[in-house]
């Protein structure tokens, strides 16, 4: 059914709404729905506590917790459940949860966001490489590094923004990281902000390979598609992201990494009542970007969506255009870049102070404003950008890839 063809149901009652997924666009979705007390919320959240995943490069360096309790973080009043969704039925509204609790709805918020991209077809990946993506890999990296001596090999693989950050983070420990990107280093930054990058890379000890591709990754070495063997005691793999498999597997409409095709107002092109939001949403099989900057806005939006349907009213589309993105160098350097409202960047960039403070504000802002939306939801300034209608739509957002 498309959503244009659906009409609620006449009559007075609870709303019951599922939200799977509490990261920061299902945290912020499930406090702003409370702009309707008519709307029962539920959560799915695999764990108790909220992930900071900007600063889980920080987690496996030892210099941060980036775990952050969601019980101060959820309003009141929205019943939270530790568990897994395993299957979403869309014709009978249930969501099946790994315990074998059924949960029924009737709109779903699908914001299960995303997981680290590690490819099956280079050999011993998937065996020997710690993907940085999630907590419990980012914890299993901190062990690692722990019971490593300091001039222990070490390989990051991926030269976008989590491959730097984790790279440097590790610099600044007094390790002296490799970073193997496929393609140029920062391939998103402009040309004066990655040439920044790579001198604070450089004055830090980080070997920066680029163009250089993985063929094989071994428990102590990887070997490169040109034949070159690089000693490795620990390799970490930073080369993007996927989406979970819950939509597929579901049996709804994904695109080619598997997040959920919607209209644009984030409302899936298979169903009415299944909305999603943050790093699992392709609008219109175009997606932004993944990051915390879009996941906010976007989970404000999957909340409205569902919001005017309650209220019979047409949801407006999405309206969001990013500014840029920061990456942090260590705790004490950054590199702020500017960007068009399509997410391409400009030449403009900042470093120095001014963006070494802005990135640490940035970060705390994420869990800030969702505190915020609990306190009073529909509060929150959430960055506007142009109209973006399906027929406009180019192609030019980026991944964070390398």
């Amino acid at each position: 059914m498309h959503p244009e063809q659906y009409s609620p149901p006449a009559g007075v009652g609870t709303t019951r709404v599922v939200v799977i997924g509490a990261g920061y666009a299902g945290a912020v979705a499930a406090n702003h729905l409370r702009l309707r007390d008519d709307v029962e919320i539920t959560v799915v959240n695999a764990r108790p506590e909220f992930v900071e995943r900007v600063r889980l490069h920080q987690l496996a360096a030892g210099t941060a917790a980036a775990v952050v309790s969601l019980d101060s973080l959820l309003a009141d009043g929205i019943r939270l459940i530790v568990d897994r969704a395993v299957r979403v039925d869309a014709e009978d509204r249930v969501v099946h949860l790994a315990s074998g609790l059924e949960v029924e709805y009737d709109y779903l918020v699908y914001a299960v966001g995303s997981v680290g991209a590690v490819p099956s077809s280079v050999q011993g990946a998937a065996q020997y490489a710690v993907p940085i993506a999630d907590f419990e890999s980012a914890l299993t990296l901190r062990s690692r590094l722990a019971a490593l001596p300091q001039d222990a090999p070490i390989t990051v693989v991926g030269g976008g923004l989590t491959g730097i950050e984790t790279a440097a983070e590790l610099a600044e420990q007094g390790r002296a990281p490799t970073l193997v990107c496929s393609g140029p280093l920062a391939p998103a930054l402009s040309d004066g902000a990655r040439r920044y990058i790579a001198r604070w890379l450089r004055r830090h000890r980080v070997t920066v390979l680029e163009d250089r591709r993985v063929a094989a990754v071994g428990p102590d070495a990887l070997s490169l598609a040109d034949g070159a063997v690089l000693d490795s005691a620990v390799t970490v793999w930073a080369a993007g992201f996927t989406a979970q498999g819950l939509a597929h597997d579901s049996g709804l409409s994904t695109d080619e990494v598997g997040r959920l095709i919607t209209d644009e107002t984030l409302t899936s092109i298979d169903d009415a009542r299944i909305v999603a939001t943050g790093d699992a949403v392709a609008p219109s099989g175009v997606p932004f970007r993944m990051s915390c900057q879009a996941a906010g806005p976007l989970g404000q939006q999957a909340a409205n969506t569902v919001l005017a349907r309650v209220a019979g009213e047409t949801p407006r589309n999405v309206d969001l255009a990013l500014t840029g993105s920061c990456v942090s160098l260590g705790r004490h350097a950054a590199v702020r870049q500017i960007s068009h409202k399509d997410d391409s960047s400009m030449s403009l960039y900042v470093t120095g102070p001014l963006s070494t403070g802005y990135k640490e504000f940035t970060s705390r802002l994420g869990t800030w404003k969702v505190r915020r939306e609990a306190r009073k939801p529909g509060s929150v300034p959430w960055p506007k950008g142009g109209p973006r209608p399906a027929s406009a739509v180019q192609p030019t957002r980026r991944e964070r890839t390398s």
